[in-house]
């Protein structure tokens, strides 16, 4: 168990969430190790994005248990997970409309500094933060554009910043939750590059979930399946495309086009 421990960032045991009568997520046991790259796939109402938020703290879970580096935090607050280092991006965009792209960055960063609750500072007082923005918007392609207000952008570029602050919180595990939903045909290319160089630079761990079923398989290093809230797979991208499982419950449209 030490060597696991020292390996695996997050672990589930038999987590499990219902609604009612309606089982979201049954017994769900996954393991997922540092700097791994795991995106969950699964038809719609699988429980992909009840499990996400049963990691996030979004929702308590009816059973089982969750381990992040070790620690039980089945029972810990959403916002203390994040400062453990859990970041979460949901299917709809979350961003501060009338604060320019630099600032959605930039008091990212600040919250977590140690005069993070000092608001009446001038942001000049913070060139670290300030430093480490510029570089987030960056490597979420949005440099250059530092003081756009956020509600201008458009959709495909308010999911990069949304990443942005994501990354700016020092994040060791993130969870993506349909990064490309709602875009545009156009606009995919430019998420995917981002999440190509989020996985490049190694410096976490990303769990995603997302249906576009070309870009999970190019930049996976695992691939886990929920079906009807239970896990049926978990491998590589290479295996999941293989199983014969999950080619009946998901995967028959994709690979007959992929022929």
């Amino acid at each position: 168990m030490s060597s696991s421990n020292e390996t695996t960032i997050l672990q589930t045991e038999n987590l499990s969430r219902s609604f009612g009568g309606n089982v979201a997520v049954n017994g769900v046991s996954l393991s997922v190790q540092r700097g791994e790259f795991k995106s969950i796939i699964g038809p719609n109402g699988a429980g992909k994005t009840t499990f996400f938020n049963l990691i996030s703290g979004m929702l308590p879970p009816s059973s089982g248990h969750i381990t992040f580096e070790g620690s039980d935090i089945t029972h810990t607050p959403a916002h203390k997970r994040s400062h453990l280092g859990i970041g979460r991006s949901f299917q709809i965009t979350n961003v501060f409309p009338n604060l320019t792209v630099l600032e959605n960055v930039r008091l990212a960063a600040q919250s977590r500094g140690s005069s993070n609750m000092i608001f009446w500072r001038s942001f000049r007082s913070y060139p670290q933060d300030e430093k480490r923005a510029y570089s987030i918007l960056e490597t979420v392609m949005l440099g250059g554009r530092e003081l756009q207000p956020a509600q201008t952008l458009s959709h495909g570029d308010k999911r990069k910043l949304e990443i942005g602050i994501l990354l700016a919180t020092n994040p060791r595990l993130i969870l993506l939750d349909e990064p490309t939903a709602g875009m545009s045909r156009d606009e995919v290319p430019g998420i995917i590059e981002v999440v190509q160089r989020i996985k490049q630079a190694g410096n976490c761990t990303v769990m995603l979930v997302e249906h576009k079923m070309d870009m999970v398989m190019n930049v996976s290093d695992s691939v886990a399946v929920m079906h009807y809230g239970q896990l049926i797979a978990d491998g590589t991208p290479e295996e999941i495309a293989k199983n014969e499982t999950v080619q009946s419950a998901y995967l028959g449209t994709y690979t007959e086009r992929a022929v």
